[in-house]
């Protein structure tokens, strides 16, 4: 008895030692940035945040063990740590990090951002395929949810090409394949899937699949995986079965390289055999890795070593989505936000969360689908129950991102007026394509995002807390509505702006203007 207690004090005073806490006390107007991209309308830290496992938690979307401050200062961990936010501090625990420090990157958000950005996630200086940034994206999820199909497919893309929407690429997602692990179509829903990308090819659009790293038990696929030890294991040393949205699934394990080989081969079949342009990853969220029941072909492995190994992954095809990712700022991977419902307040928060992707390293990133991607939202819904402001409004939002994505089919839901106002934005964000895919290629040599804070790119004039509005580059403040109003209010920096009617403010001071349904407000800067 004694043994084992003595044993047991011994194994808690490890677990004491091994634990670091690092506080970060903030200075005197001093904001914090950082760690996970779904908290961007908390950003800056000023209310408390319950304690956050970057571990354990993804919330949806990517994560970084980053934070930054508009004095200058940041915080990095090559690990994964829990943070919690509380009385003008941020609070960092570590199992792995007994050294986490406070360091000094200049005096202000840029300077800081750049700093950590050239230290610790420098960019590749590669980009995703430029069709990315300069053409609206479309996905097949919320017209089709589960029954995707040759023949609708076909007919979504015809009624972009009919209502004036430019092509661009488009996004077959989920259930086209047989089951999970499987890379044929159905041939009950896809008599000819060569014809139909073919015929999708030429009515302009490029086309990526939706894969996952999933795999349907007890499958001929699953049985050939589980004898070669590519999937991920539960601490009996059998596959283990994960609980994820779509049921039950074995997974692959993309910390053993031959796994990664054998799927990777599986998605280029694909553009061999069919002409697939690339594909949209989902999964990899970190919650589908408890380590504490799992274990993999890398010993050590973390949860975020299985994200961040999946995102990796995306980097062999030029057409790539992710929507989990654990750092690899910097890299020539597409980023999109976490699907969100439709509501306003979800209008409100594509803002400050792609703000955040930006200082988290994910410049390449998408908002979420055009009025959300939430799909039991749009159930039953037409032009005569549908609140088409909303949508409209969501659009003009995506229309100067660095890339926009349709989802719903607007040509279904919105009368004619509000589909030209739609119509419009896309045919904006394509007419700025060629400035966003400068701010692109810079950001592949710099590492600077796309999208700005107003903080980040004018320090010390009071745009701390600012979430309405953002800088595209240096050269364009994006002012867009988000709520069911006809005027808002705008804060110019210092200098002279010329808006989107032509007129031209002076800066340094707050102006009130009328922005009916049809108005993106946003302004040049001229000097």
């Amino acid at each position: 008895m004694k043994l084992i207690i003595f044993s047991l004090l011994i194994c808690l005073s490890t677990n004491i030692s091994a634990q670091s806490t690092t506080k970060i006390e903030f200075l005197e107007d001093e904001y914090w940035w950082g760690g996970v991209v779904a908290f961007g309308s908390q950003m800056p830290y000023i209310q408390p945040v319950s304690t956050i496992d970057l571990e354990k938690q993804n919330f949806n979307n990517q994560t970084v063990p980053l934070f930054l401050s508009n004095k200058g200062r940041y915080v990095w961990s090559e690990h994964p740590f829990k943070f919690t936010v509380k009385e003008n501090s941020i609070i960092l625990n570590s199992s792995y990090d007994n050294n986490i420090k406070i360091k000094k990157g200049g005096t202000t958000l840029k300077e800081a951002y750049l700093k950590a950005s050239k230290n610790h996630f420098p960019p590749s200086g590669e980009l995703p395929d430029l069709l990315f940034f300069t053409m609206p994206q479309y996905n097949t999820w919320i017209e089709l949810m589960y029954n995707q199909n040759q023949e609708d497919i076909i007919a979504y893309a015809k009624g972009i090409i009919d209502s004036g929407l430019p092509p661009g690429v488009l996004m077959i997602d989920d259930n086209w394949q047989k089951h999970y692990g499987n890379f044929e179509f159905k041939s009950d829903k896809f008599p000819d899937p060569k014809g139909m990308i073919n015929k999708l090819h030429e009515m302009g659009f490029k086309v990526m699949l939706w894969v996952c790293p999933f795999v349907s038990p007890d499958s001929p696929e699953f049985r050939e995986l589980d004898a070669k030890n590519y999937l991920i294991k539960d601490k009996d040393g059998n596959s283990a079965i994960i609980q994820w949205w779509n049921g039950f699934s074995a997974c692959y394990d993309f910390t053993n390289p031959k796994a990664t080989k054998h799927f990777t081969a599986e998605l280029q079949y694909l553009k061999d055999e069919y002409g697939v342009d690339g594909f949209k990853l989902d999964g990899g969220d970190t919650r589908f890795y408890d380590m504490s029941q799992l274990s993999s072909y890398k010993e050590d492995a973390l949860s975020v070593d299985h994200t961040k190994a999946w995102a990796k992954l995306g980097l062999k095809f030029s057409f790539n989505e992710y929507r989990a990712s654990w750092k690899l700022g910097g890299e020539a991977l597409v980023q999109r936000l976490g699907d969100k419902d439709y509501s306003w307040h979800a209008v409100q928060i594509l803002i400050p969360e792609m703000i955040a992707a930006g200082l988290l390293g994910y410049a390449y990133t998408c908002p979420d689908m055009i009025g959300g991607g939430q799909y039991q939202t749009f159930l039953n819904v037409d032009q005569d129950s549908f609140d088409q402001e909303l949508i409209v409004r969501s659009t003009q939002v995506h229309a100067l991102m660095p890339m926009m994505q349709f989802s719903v089919a607007p040509w279904r839901i919105l009368n004619e007026e509000n589909l030209s106002i739609v119509r419009e934005m896309a045919l904006l964000h394509q007419k700025k394509g060629d400035y966003i895919i400068k701010k692109a290629k810079e950001s592949a040599q710099t590492g600077e995002p796309i999208v700005r804070h107003m903080e980040y790119s004018f320090p010390g004039e009071g745009f701390e807390t600012c979430k309405d509005q953002f800088m595209l580059g240096e050269r364009y403040l994006v002012a867009p509505v988000v709520t069911p109003e006809n005027r808002r209010e705008v804060k110019l920096p210092k200098g002279e702006w010329r808006d989107d009617k032509g007129e031209t403010h002076k800066g340094g001071q707050t102006i009130s203007i009328n922005v009916p349904l049809n108005r993106l407000p946003y302004f040049k800067k001229l000097k």
